[in-house]
């Protein structure tokens, strides 16, 4: 057994991880230099029956289930508090591990506990349904938590897209056995400790690290009864699979293309700059990325050379120093798939207006995996990069003439995540938000979320949501309750009036 991270009686959550050396080793590596920052051990099959089995355990025998709803929710706000008290830890970490700079960080991670006071807020207020019935019953419906849940988390988001699913998953008493991504396991290992301080039982809350191979074993774990995935659509697929065969539930954010919608009655000059958020944040890694520009030919050229502007002038560097605006990706890997597309876009005929290769970097940095934001203009819906996912800070511009035009090759996509529309026709943003095939559309705006809002796709951008109301409901499964209230007694058989049988 690798060694864990427990170390007294009360501990919140168990973990295979540990900085060791052996077959099992995984180099955690910061993107911007290329330098390991630790060494992880990979959790072994066997690990995580191991780990899944403690989970387990804690969800029968232990008292996290049962504890009274006002107790667990207090639970859930002292770890929104501790969360908040090691902010600044864990702002540092996660740009080291993933890249992403430090001013974005700090706006994403500060808003982490607010998923916990949300989720215990909903566990305070929670209200069981009564039914209406005929006749002498009272019918009333029970809550229960499902039993360990499985969280499987991404590089590009670690700590928020684990805090989404696990405020939930907790808030409605299930056991839960976190998988982080192998590239990116280092906040999620901090988070387990703050855990442990709030006090949480034994085994509610674990940790099993490594690749494929853990990922297959938890969603096929015979014990596990939901997951909940972020990640790539055959992840997603293949998890789907798993745990459709034991009748699991699923929850899974998957690939995107996104497709903003630029009308020419706004300008473009606002258009493009809020188009550079979509496209150039977290270095263009996440599922809604702006990545397809559908922009009508009245304002395309303006369109085009104020986003080419707006490019060229984003400071690329170190994540870590507050002026940088747009760090590398997460590995050397995906940099060239990256590279390799813009390549592929450039054969197929598109003009390249900003970026396009790897930017000049001091030595420090050379060995880092940055990639100049990249605009690709003049594009069409039939070239690659117009339908491919490419998860890089790549923007890809195509004209349209009418809305209808614009609906319809918004929709003209595999995948269903996201989709934005600019526009100052308020009627019009209305309508193609309605038109628009898509699990989460924005007017006007780009990446707003709040712990209340559904976050999550249709098509193969995946199934289910996460936060939100439905999130909290779908951690649970509902049981009905049917009371006869009428003091006479049943005897169907020896009755002489006519029943009713449903």
């Amino acid at each position: 057994m690798t060694e864990t991270t427990t170390s007294r009686t009360d501990i919140a959550a168990t973990s295979t991880a540990g900085d060791k050396t052996g077959s099992r080793a995984r180099a955690i590596r910061n993107p911007a230099t290329g330098e390991v920052i630790r060494t992880i051990a990979d959790s072994t099959v066997a690990e995580v029956d191991e780990v899944v089995r403690v989970a387990r355990a804690a969800f029968e025998s232990g008292p996290w289930p049962r504890l009274p709803r006002s107790e667990r929710a207090r639970y859930l706000l002292r770890v929104a508090d501790a969360i908040e008290a090691s902010s600044g830890m864990l702002f540092q970490l996660e740009t080291r591990n993933n890249g992403r700079p430090i001013t974005e960080t700090k706006a994403q991670l500060s808003r982490v506990p607010e998923w916990f006071r949300y989720n215990a807020g909903l566990l305070a207020a929670q209200r069981d349904a009564v039914l209406p019935s005929d006749g002498p019953y009272l019918t009333y419906q029970r809550r229960s938590p499902l039993g360990v849940c499985a969280v499987i988390t991404p590089f590009n988001h670690p700590l928020l897209i684990l805090a989404r699913s696990l405020s939930a998953a907790l808030a409605t008493g299930n056991t839960v056995v976190i998988k982080p991504s192998e590239m990116t396991p280092l906040t999620t290992l901090a988070l387990v400790d703050i855990l442990r301080d709030a006090g949480l039982p034994e085994g509610v809350v674990s940790v099993v690290t490594g690749g494929r191979e853990v990922g297959e074993r938890l969603t096929g774990h015979p014990d596990i009864a939901k997951v909940t995935l972020t990640g790539g659509t055959e992840a997603g697929r293949a998890a789907a699979v798993a745990t459709a065969s034991r009748f699991a539930r699923v929850t899974a954010e998957l690939g995107g293309k996104t497709p903003i919608v630029v009308f020419d009655d706004i300008d473009p000059r606002v258009a493009a700059e809020g188009a550079a958020f979509a496209a150039f944040v977290a270095a263009g890694q996440s599922c809604v990325a702006g990545s397809r520009f559908l922009v009508q030919r009245g304002i395309y050229d303006a369109f085009v050379e104020a986003l080419s502007a707006r490019a060229s002038a984003i400071r690329i560097g170190d994540p870590a120093q507050p002026g940088t605006q747009l760090g590398p990706l997460i590995s050397g890997v995906q940099r060239e798939k990256v590279l390799r597309l813009i390549a592929t876009g450039i054969e197929e005929g598109v003009r390249v207006t900003a970026g396009g290769g790897v930017p000049d970097l001091p030595a420090e940095l050379g060995d880092g995996y940055y990639v100049q934001p990249t605009v690709l203009a003049d594009a069409t819906m039939s070239m690659t990069v117009a339908r491919e996912e490419i998860f890089g800070p790549v923007a890809v511009v195509v004209p349209f003439d009418t809305e209808d035009d614009a609906v319809a090759m918004a929709n003209d996509n595999r995948f269903g995540l996201g989709a934005g529309v600019w526009t100052r026709d308020i009627g019009r943003g209305h309508r193609v938000a309605d038109r628009v095939v898509a699990g989460m559309v924005w007017v006007n705006d780009h990446h707003r979320l709040e712990p209340s809002l559904p976050w999550g796709g249709v098509k193969e951008s995946g199934a289910g949501r996460d936060a939100g109301q439905e999130s909290f409901d779908d951690f649970t499964w509902v049981k009905t309750v049917v009371v006869r209230t009428a003091a006479d007694d049943v005897d169907w058989y020896g009755s002489t009036e006519p029943g009713r049988l449903n």
